[in-house]
């Protein structure tokens, strides 16, 4: 077998586990609004313990429905009611050999009043969380003996329902993170102070599990080993935290780090390297004799056994991972992980919780959709059906179809399936796209799909196949503003300069602060240009994540450039560009050698309405239909293609 340790059996207490593959937690917003299991979250970790993982920690589980609220559709355990629902999900996760633990959480300040009806948060002392930017109320001290109660309940009710034990929360600056941190506690009671009493809580939550749960049932504690925020816990606070834990009969310790402070070290954007932080999970499994479980933003199972035989760790932590592809697991079992849709780091996924919606994600078009695409009608019959360019949108389409028993021809202009994303590859740092889109040339070379690049499909080509069905997506042009100056020599657009089709000179301007302008403006600045970027709106990347959009900036800084927000284009000379400033209607000039339009993309509408003129039964997907991103062009080519039927 080629990873022999990913594949070792292992032990967490009396849980034994057949591989050292842990799903860590993720939030998914799946549960119904009462925290009870949904059939929809039930398959959803389904098709995940299918894929061979060895551990499911569940995502966070309620265990306080006053205060302790997370996101609005979180499992809870705060009740009897919950118990058959998640006996049901549980039971279902069991079926392929895969154990589970139930995560008990309290956010304290890191919430939103909103979340709790409109009632002021809660923490250990009343600091305010920079990111939530709420004040929390200081709990009573009989508030916080009434927490550990809570804890334990949420624990007995795991453990009724039949999980094979919990995880306590004490991570990423939730509540008992907030009480073990000297950063967030100032308290003067029995709960804070000295170091054992900030360890208190943790302490009679463990024993009172123990008590009520027995010692055989397992129990993990997530921790922050560095919170790097001044002031907060540092690596060696962390062992000496690590050390206590163990002293307290727990099973296992779950490393990690960061809080919402700091929370690019928490969930990483895609410029972040594989195992940057082994040196935390290292150092703790140095100093306790219970297994780590680790999370090292592990992509590939090459850098996961590799972890595991250098004893960073027991058992690695890939949550991201099983997002992207539920079956991580068993293709690398089975020696292809070439084939893994592997996470790229684009943080997609909790943006969308973010905004109140369920968990999705730019690679797996049926992420949280597993109950609608669990039967997929097999009706293609050997019949023809065409797909017109190979992006995200048109590969995936072409994927489904042929999985649905079409005879599906691919037709790419292009000497390389990808589209755009051999576009967006070629940014700095941009190499987990590069490997995605490796991933899905590779799914499609191991299917049935036949694949003619280097040719520009026309209508007459295609009528000659006779298809069923035809799925147009080719894509999106540049959008290029028709104001005065843009035919000038030195106007370019930014995919040019990212593919090097064009030469740079002198002093730059990018129009436009989306991801694209802003990693045009990187590439440039980092090749020694003088860059002006320049932003209609009154903020630079309005509608960029705010973590990719701190990551980038914080690289882009260093390079000095010009930075002009609330500034329209309107013309453009052979010596820079005229300028409207938004705010008092002022003209500017700024003077620059290249122009570059990073504007954002428009349908390439002339060549839709080709096929749509000839051919009935036509599907127009991705950036042919509207602009978008790519989780918009793979989940639109994956549902589109499920859907597909010859009437």
């Amino acid at each position: 077998m080629k990873y022999e340790k990913l594949f070792e059996r292992g032990t967490i207490g009396n849980v034994n586990l057949k591989n050292r593959v842990v799903m860590t937690a993720m939030g998914v917003n799946l549960a119904n609004s009462q925290g009870e299991a949904t059939d929809v979250i039930t398959k959803y970790y389904e098709e995940r313990a299918k894929g061979g993982v060895g551990l499911i920690i569940t995502e966070i589980a309620r265990i306080d429905d006053e205060y302790g609220v997370g996101t609005p559709n979180q499992l809870s355990v705060t009740e009897a009611r919950h118990i058959p629902h998640l006996e049901r999900m549980i039971e279902t996760i069991h079926k392929y050999g895969t154990k589970v633990f139930v995560q008990l959480h309290h956010p304290g300040r890191e919430t939103k009043s909103q979340l709790i009806g409109g009632k002021q948060i809660v923490a250990p002392s009343p600091i305010m969380c920079k990111v939530t930017q709420e004040m929390p109320r200081e709990l009573t001290t009989e508030e916080c003996e009434g927490l550990v109660k809570k804890f334990i309940k949420g624990a007995v009710i795991s453990k009724t329902a039949g999980a094979d034990g919990v995880e306590l929360h004490v991570a990423h600056g939730y509540l008992l993170n907030q009480f073990v941190s000297p950063y967030t506690n100032k308290r003067k009671d029995k709960y804070g102070g000295s170091f054992q009493n900030r360890m208190r809580i943790v302490s009679e939550i463990i024993t009172g599990i123990k008590y009520m749960c027995g010692q055989d049932f397992a129990v993990s504690v997530r921790i922050s080993a560095e919170e790097y925020v001044e002031g907060g816990l540092k690596l060696e606070d962390s062992i000496k935290i690590a050390r206590i834990l163990e002293s307290y009969g727990i099973d296992a310790i779950n490393v990690s780090c960061g809080t919402y402070e700091s929370a690019t070290t928490i969930i990483e954007p895609g410029t972040y390297p594989q195992g940057w932080k082994k040196h935390l999970a290292t150092e703790i499994r140095k100093n306790v004799s219970v297994p780590v479980i680790a999370v090292n933003n592990i992509k590939d199972p090459e850098t996961a056994n590799q972890l595991l035989e250098s004893e960073v760790c027991d058992f690695v932590g890939i949550a991201r991972g099983h997002l992207a592809d539920p079956n991580w697991v068993r293709k690398a079992k089975e020696g292809k992980s070439d084939q893994i849709r592997k996470c790229i780091g684009c943080l997609n996924c909790f943006a969308e919780l973010n905004q109140g919606r369920h968990i999705k994600c730019t690679v797996n078009g049926a992420l949280a959709r597993e109950i609608e695409f669990g039967n997929m009608e097999k009706n293609g019959q050997n019949r023809t059906v065409v797909v017109v360019g190979g992006g995200p949108a048109g590969m995936q389409a072409a994927l489904v179809l042929d999985k649905k028993g079409y005879k599906t021809v691919l037709f790419d202009e292009r000497e390389k399936l990808g589209g755009t994303l051999n576009v967006a590859d070629k940014a700095p740092m941009k190499g987990k796209v590069r490997a995605m889109n490796d991933g899905l040339i590779r799914e499609v070379e191991e299917s049935g799909v036949e694949v003619r690049i280097n040719t520009k499909a026309t209508v007459e080509m295609i009528k000659d196949l006779n298809p069923q069905g035809v799925f147009v997506a080719v894509g999106a042009s540049a959008t290029i503003p028709p104001i005065p100056g843009i035919e000038e020599k030195n106007v370019v657009i930014a995919e040019h300069i990212l593919t090097e089709d064009v030469e740079v000179k002198g002093k730059v301007a990018v129009i436009g602060s989306g991801l694209t302008g802003l990693e045009t403006a990187e590439l440039v600045a980092s090749k020694g240009h003088e860059v002006v970027l320049i932003e209609m709106q009154k903020s630079i990347g309005p509608d960029v994540n705010r973590t990719i959009l701190a990551d980038l900036m914080m690289r882009f800084k260093k390079y000095n450039p010009t930075i002009m927000p609330g500034h329209r284009l309107m013309t453009i000379s052979e010596k820079g560009v005229g300028l409207l400033n938004q705010i008092n209607s002022q003209p500017v000039q700024v003077e620059a050698d290249t122009i570059v339009i990073a504007l954002g993309v428009t349908p390439r509408q002339s060549t839709v309405n080709e096929f749509m003129k000839a051919f009935e039964n036509i599907r127009i997907i991705g950036d042919a239909d509207k602009a978008g991103c790519i989780q918009e062009a793979i989940k639109d080519g994956y549902s589109q293609a499920f859907a597909f039927t010859v009437h």
